[in-house]
């Protein structure tokens, strides 16, 4: 028999992203809908070890659908890494009368979890909120489609001044280790090149590239880079390079930076926030434990903590075609 589920913990770890707060709001309404209890857990793990909680019923999370951030906070814990700390946690849970967990954040934040549940057997269900789109086992995460849009307005920006001025800017997004915003982004901006982790375009062919473009008639251009990109130590010495190759053009950086983490969520992220988190606790009351809640072909659905951890999230390789095609 599942474990009766009466009361249920919520948090926010690691970075922040748009859709945190809708997710909050949702997890917390639907307890209330099921007339179980909801407790909000402050700054992540380190607020777990620390106490720092907030009894949540469905009037607490007014008006907070359209925030960006979160209200629960965020914090890094070193403590929570170390047994001792996951001990303290487990011993407040317990003392709050806390069955079980959601949380709301990326594949640090579900290691998390999922080594606390292997400690004490303690049901924990994962939402994806990261802008990067990097985990496995859904299409979307909260915050990604936001960030796009936040990052396609920036450009359109850019391009205003770069075709007044005939220059070439190199405009960074976010994107340490996967390259989604860039190339989604790019595309819907309608960069002439996206640099990704994924892909190594290589020196040569970038210059190539500007080389075509500046011959085609073009009198400016939009490179995005993702910031795990590897084709340069960083996109400055990637302006350098170009600017001692290609003399004629004049190059400018733009990084965009925590921008794209802030910013009232879009209508998609929303509901993709609603949807997840109600899909979150209705499973908790069906005894499941140990999985994400994401979304596949517009169904939302589960996923193991531990496959969404170590699956790696595939960039479209037919938008990389499309993306060279557009370029031309």
């Amino acid at each position: 028999m599942p474990k009766t589920i009466k009361k249920v913990g919520v948090l926010t770890s690691g970075g922040d992203s748009p859709g945190m707060n809708a997710a909050i709001r949702s997890v917390v309404r639907t307890c209330a809908y099921h007339n179980i209890e909801c407790l909000g857990i402050y700054r992540g793990y380190q607020g777990m070890i620390e106490g720092d909680f907030k009894e949540m019923g469905p009037r607490s999370v007014n008006n907070i659908v359209n925030k960006g951030g979160t209200i629960l906070k965020s914090a890094r814990s070193l403590e929570f890494r170390t047994p001792e700390g996951r001990k303290k946690a487990h011993d407040n849970l317990v003392k709050a009368g806390v069955d079980a967990l959601v949380v709301i954040g990326g594949d640090g934040s579900f290691t998390g979890g999922l080594i606390f549940n292997s400690e004490y057997g303690f049901p924990v269900m994962g939402i994806p909120g990261t802008i990067d789109n990097d985990i496995f086992g859904t299409s979307h995460t909260l915050g990604y489609d936001t960030a796009l849009n936040t990052v396609v307005d920036c450009i359109d920006k850019i391009r205003d001044t770069a075709s007044s001025h005939n220059r070439l800017f190199f405009v960074e997004v976010m994107g340490r280790d996967a390259g989604h915003i860039a190339l989604n982004a790019g595309i819907g901006a309608g960069a002439e090149e996206i640099l990704i982790p994924e892909e190594d375009l290589g020196l040569d062919r970038l210059l190539d590239s500007l080389q075509k473009s500046k011959a085609s008639g073009k009198s400016s251009s939009i490179v995005v880079i993702a910031e795990g990109d590897k084709i340069g130590k960083n996109v400055f010495e990637l302006k350098d390079y170009v600017e001692a190759n290609l003399p004629e053009y004049d190059v400018r950086v733009s990084v965009l930076g925590h921008m794209q983490r802030g910013g009232s969520p879009s209508c998609f992220d929303r509901v993709l926030a609603s949807r997840l988190g109600v899909k979150a606790v209705e499973s908790l009351i069906d005894g499941k434990s140990n999985y994400m809640v994401g979304l596949q072909q517009d169904k939302v659905t589960l996923t193991p903590l531990e496959q969404a951890i170590k699956g790696k999230s595939e960039i479209d390789m037919e938008l990389l075609r499309v993306s060279d095609i557009m370029s031309t």
